[in-house]
């Protein structure tokens, strides 16, 4: 009975080994970040070795993103985190979103919560792993850019709207 459960989970490991996910490659980075915001050579190499993995529109594969599972893990890793952030299509947002993002860089370094523990686990990404001076640089970078649209747009429009809710009828 062991040994047949043993062979159907091997047979299985080898038939997913042949459904892969789209690997995050397109590298488009026409409304980059960078475009507009001015990022230090040190800022953006913290950026690029740090984030730009999960996000930003071009994803540096370690080898073992061709096991199955860990392709998928991975492949909804960075989908997750470029839905929060991307730096390859940042300017496209909405500037008072954009001022909020700069906020949220903040506040994730500051509270190392980013970049994430499971992207340095095992010695992995050693280079993400950010000491107190290199978190210090980013967060001073971002509060620079939320001072510098302060300075270009009015407050209102720095600030995200709440979606009210629509009142009942009657």
């Amino acid at each position: 009975m062991f040994k047949k459960i043993a062979l159907g989970l091997l047979l299985i490991l080898m038939i997913i080994q042949f459904i892969k996910p789209e690997k995050n490659l397109s590298d488009d980075q026409s409304h980059n970040m960078a475009l507009k915001y001015p990022v230090s050579g040190e800022v953006k190499e913290l950026l690029r070795v740090a984030c730009d993995d999960c996000h930003s529109n071009k994803t540096a594969y370690p080898w073992y993103v061709n096991i199955q599972p860990v392709a998928w893990f991975l492949d909804n890793h960075v989908k997750e985190g470029k839905r929060e952030l991307n730096f390859s299509s940042f300017t496209k947002l909405p500037i008072a979103v954009q001022n909020h993002k700069f906020d949220e860089i903040i506040e994730m370094v500051e509270e190392k919560e980013m970049p994430l523990k499971s992207y340095t686990f095992f010695g992995l990404h050693k280079e993400a792993n950010l000491t107190a001076q290199q978190r210090e640089l980013i967060i001073t970078w971002a509060r620079e850019q939320m001072t510098m649209l302060k300075k270009e747009y009015p407050a209102d429009s720095l600030v995200m709207k709440r979606k009210t809710p629509p009142t009942p009828e009657g």
